[in-house]
């Protein structure tokens, strides 16, 4: 191998300084705020205000039985009746979910469901069913889950009621997946966190610009503030993502950090299935804010510059010593920021696979990248 010119050497280095110098100081300035965060969250406190939890469903036969008896059975009581209610909201579906919705009706008389047997005209996904559970809710307050999702504990109502403090009007939720055999399922669950760790460190620094369905709390008023998913009904993902980067502020986002407030959810067993869902989810960036387009690009620019780069610095002898300095300071930074920050959303397991997950990160970006340009969300959400 020809050795490698002065010149070009040092553009090398300096890129890669570069690229170092950025993921260190958006550990620092920004993922450290979940990695620190401490606030305490009460489990039997009594319900500061109603809430209405809202689920959508379509062909979920299977995941009812298994989740929902969770969540009706929330400890948000007062005066020993239920201070919430549950509205699920079938989707047209095809197997025999209505059967067991209408089963449970006087078992429970905070719940009720909602069947839709036509399907809204030029507007995919679940932003019509949802838009319907959301204007039958009684409460002003309004928790956000899925069908698939069952909550942590029966302390999870609880405590994302308690997000809304101090005037806020969204509160953002972490929505893992459960932990399985196989490598994939370490896959899911660390680009999950990673997803998290930016939009909960994000919302914390205030600038919120997304958070996930499966564990997502609004207030009503807000909703119809906005125009509900107006903006963006065309578009089959975004009813989550895309209304928080909308309606957000850098005041109304309260974000709770617990693992009895978390919203668990069986991962995806294929690489093709888990392929298809990241790229419709992905297809939904490039409708976000302009300035959270420019964060989150630079860091992932940064992301995905550090690794070639650094292997070519490690051919320049000059500047070798200083090259290994660099990754020194950058892997202990990053390492213990990423450990708390495992640590709080529950995730520790994963720690000793996060150094070769963020290089499999440059894979990720390589891979999944052109969604924001070329992907189309497919008109049907299940």
């Amino acid at each position: 191998m020809l050795p490698m010119s002065d010149n070009l050497g040092i553009i090398i280095f300096y890129i890669f300084a570069s690229a170092a110098g950025v993921q260190v100081l958006y550990y620092l300035i920004f993922f450290s705020r979940v990695a620190f965060y401490n606030r305490k969250f009460e489990e039997e406190l009594p319900p500061q205000e109603p809430l209405s939890v809202i689920i959508c469903a379509k062909n979920e036969e299977r995941s009812l039985p298994k989740n929902l008896p969770t969540v009706l059975q929330q400890r948000y009581h007062e005066r020993a009746e239920p201070a919430y209610e549950v509205i699920v909201v079938n989707d047209n579906s095809e197997d025999d979910s209505k059967y067991y919705l209408a089963s449970i009706e006087n078992g429970y008389p905070h719940y009720r469901h909602i069947e839709i047997k036509q399907a809204a005209q030029f507007i995919p996904g679940k932003k019509y069913p949802l838009s319907i559970g959301i204007k039958g809710a009684k409460h002003e307050t309004l928790v956000l889950t899925d069908a698939d999702c069952k909550p942590g504990s029966t302390y999870w109502l609880s405590m994302m009621g308690q997000g809304f403090e101090d005037g806020k009007e969204i509160v953002l939720g972490y929505g893992p997946y459960y932990k399985k055999p196989g490598f994939l399922n370490k896959v899911i669950r660390y680009e999950t966190f990673f997803s998290a760790l930016q939009y909960l460190s994000f919302a914390l620094s205030g600038i919120p610009y997304m958070g996930v369905g499966r564990n997502l709390a609004y207030k009503k008023d807000l909703f119809f503030r906005h125009k509900g998913f107006t903006s963006h009904q065309h578009l089959a993902s975004g009813d989550d993502d895309l209304f928080v980067n909308k309606a957000a502020t850098g005041k109304n986002v309260g974000v709770v950090i617990n693992k009895h407030a978390f919203s668990y959810s069986e991962p995806k067993t294929k690489w093709k299935h888990w392929f298809n869902q990241k790229t419709r989810h992905m297809s939904t960036g490039k409708h976000y804010r302009f300035g959270h387009k420019l964060l989150l690009g630079l860091f992932s620019l940064s992301h995905f510059v550090f690794y070639p780069s650094l292997v070519a610095a490690l051919f320049y002898p000059p500047l070798l010593e200083i090259t290994l300095y660099v990754i020194g300071a950058k892997l202990l930074v990053q390492s213990v920021i990423t450990f708390l920050a495992l640590k709080k959303l529950d995730e520790k397991d994963l720690f000793w696979y996060s150094w070769l997950m963020d290089i499999l990160m440059f894979l990720y970006y390589v891979i999944f990248t052109p969604a924001l340009f070329f992907k189309k969300g497919k008109s049907k959400w299940k």
